[in-house]
C-alpha cells in the first residue's frame, strides 16, 4: 500500500477545494481518484477538463464506454474499470458491452469492434498507427475527427490509470461490486 492521501475539502491544497467541490456536484461524492488528484491542483483540473472534454465529444455513450474502458483494460486499472462499469451503467450503457469490454470478447456491432481495435492501435503502438489501421477505422465510419477523439480519451485515461497504479486508489464503495481483475 502507497502513503498517498484521499484528501477531502479539509485536508486537501487550497486550490483544490473549489475542484473537490465540482467533483462531488457531479458524482455525489467524491471520487477516490479524486481525492488522490486533489495533492496536485492542476492535475486534478486536468483531468476535470479533460473528462468535460470527452463528455462533450462526438462519441455517443456507447462509443465513450468503449474507449474509456479498453484503455481500462489494456492498462489493467483496478480502480476505473468498476467505476466505468458503474458510470456505462448510468449512461443506459447495454450490458452486452461492458460484460464484453471487461471480459475481452467480441463487442455487439463490428462498428465498435473497429472502435476498440484503433484504440488498442493506438495505446500498443504509441500512436505509429499504420494506414492499414486508419483505413479499417474510416470504412467502419469513423473520421478524423474520432481519430483525435481517441487520442483526446487516451490522455484523460493516461492521468487516471497511472494515477491509481502509483497510488493504489481504492475502490469506491458504489463501485466495489463491479471489482475486476485483468485475466
Amino acid at each position: 500500500m502507497t502513503d498517498f492521501t484521499l484528501h477531502d475539502k479539509d485536508t486537501a491544497p487550497e486550490q483544490s477545494k473549489p475542484l473537490l467541490d465540482n467533483s462531488h456536484k457531479a458524482f455525489g461524492m467524491i471520487p477516490g481518484l479524486h481525492a488522490v488528484m486533489a495533492e496536485a491542483p492542476g492535475l486534478l483540473e486536468g483531468y476535470q477538463q479533460l473528462h468535460q472534454l470527452v463528455l462533450d465529444s462526438s462519441f455517443d455513450n456507447d462509443e465513450k464506454t468503449v474507449v474509456w474502458q479498453t484503455i481500462n483494460v489494456e492498462n489493467a486499472c483496478h480502480y476505473c474499470v468498476p467505476a466505468h462499469t458503474g458510470i456505462a451503467k448510468s449512461m443506459k450503457v447495454s450490458d452486452d458491452i461492458t460484460n464484453a469490454l471487461r471480459d475481452e470478447t467480441p463487442l455487439p456491432s463490428d462498428k465498435l469492434e473497429a472502435l476498440r481495435t484503433f484504440t488498442l492501435a493506438v495505446m500498443r503502438k504509441h500512436g505509429n498507427v499504420s494506414k492499414e489501421d486508419l483505413d479499417a477505422f474510416y470504412e467502419a465510419g469513423y473520421q478524423h475527427r474520432q481519430v483525435l477523439e481517441v487520442i483526446l480519451v487516451l490522455s484523460q485515461k493516461v492521468m487516471s490509470n497511472y494515477v491509481n497504479h502509483i497510488a493504489e486508489t481504492p475502490v469506491d464503495e458504489p463501485f466495489k461490486r463491479f471489482e475486476w481483475q485483468k485475466k
